[in-house]
């Protein structure tokens, strides 16, 4: 049996799951799992569909599909299960994240295919080139900024990607890069130390004694850290607790964090309607 995912998002009306369903009998198929939400301010409709067929032929599939659900033209994806996401990790110096994710990947915890780490530093480098993973260091200034971003186009081409994940790349992405990227690019921040921008936030966090840290996985836009959020944690601190000891508390969260929301784009499980997420469940 061939296991496919399919996912979908229109105006909702009555019928499009009577559609789905319908669609997939004809098939032969047979539903696995299956999660549906509609908006109630935009009258958004998402819904995902696992399910299991005895045939092989992804065409025929897909186009009955779309002419059963054609009167409600959703946006409509198919994938095989076992046709894994590709995703272009960036990282700068910090390893964390992408050893996190390496290490979720290798385990088999984590249905996606890493294929490039891109950097503006060498720090990286032997890590990802441990895992069988290419290592691009492209280096960035004011003045290679928008040379450097063509690079990357070059090599999201090349490799085929689906996502990118900003895995602590600690540069800005331009506004037409976020553009080129909208609704495929990941980052995480230590989202619950809004009022403590730029250099040290954790130390800053020290200095007035605050009881929780966490991070915020999300989607890229021009603004800056205030994409549409995919996944969030956080871990209670006490006084005791030293400058050290926040900045390796906020390594294990922002960790953690981004690894699940990875997990989410690879399994089709987050659905974009606005600025906001739908998030079907695991």
């Amino acid at each position: 049996m061939t296991v496919y995912v399919v996912t979908l998002q229109c105006i909702d009306r009555p019928g499009i799951v009577l559609a789905t369903s319908t669609a997939i009998v004809s098939v032969g198929g047979n539903i696995l799992e299956n999660d549906q939400f509609t908006d109630p301010v935009t009258s958004q409709f998402c819904m995902r569909t696992r399910f299991e067929t005895d045939s092989e032929d992804f065409d025929a599939v897909r186009e009955l599909l779309r002419e059963a659900l054609k009167p409600f033209a959703p946006a409509l994806s198919l994938r095989r299960e076992d046709t894994r996401r590709r995703a272009l990790v960036m990282v700068s110096q910090s390893d964390h994240c992408l050893a996190e994710l390496l290490y979720r990947r290798d385990a088999g915890d984590l249905p996606l295919d890493i294929v490039a780490v891109v950097s503006n530093h060498p720090h990286c480098a032997e890590l990802a080139q441990r895992h069988g993973v290419p290592y691009y260091e492209i280096a960035v200034t004011p003045s290679t900024k928008t040379e450097g971003e063509d690079q990357v186009r070059a090599l999201l081409e090349l490799f085929g990607v689906d996502f990118v994940i900003l895995a602590r790349y600690m540069q800005i992405l331009s506004a037409d890069f976020c553009a080129d990227l909208a609704g495929r690019a990941i980052n995480i921040h230590h989202s619950f130390l809004p009022g403590f921008k730029g250099a040290r936030p954790y130390h800053q966090a020290y200095e007035r004694g605050v009881k929780l840290i966490g991070a915020t996985a999300h989607f890229v836009t021009a603004d800056l850290d205030e994409g549409p959020i995919i996944e969030q944690d956080v871990v209670r601190v006490s006084h005791a607790r030293r400058p050290q000891d926040l900045v390796s508390l906020g390594r294990d969260v922002e960790r953690n964090v981004l690894a699940r929301a990875a997990r989410l784009l690879a399994e089709d499980r987050v659905a974009l309607v606005g600025q906001r997420t739908v998030i079907f469940s695991q």
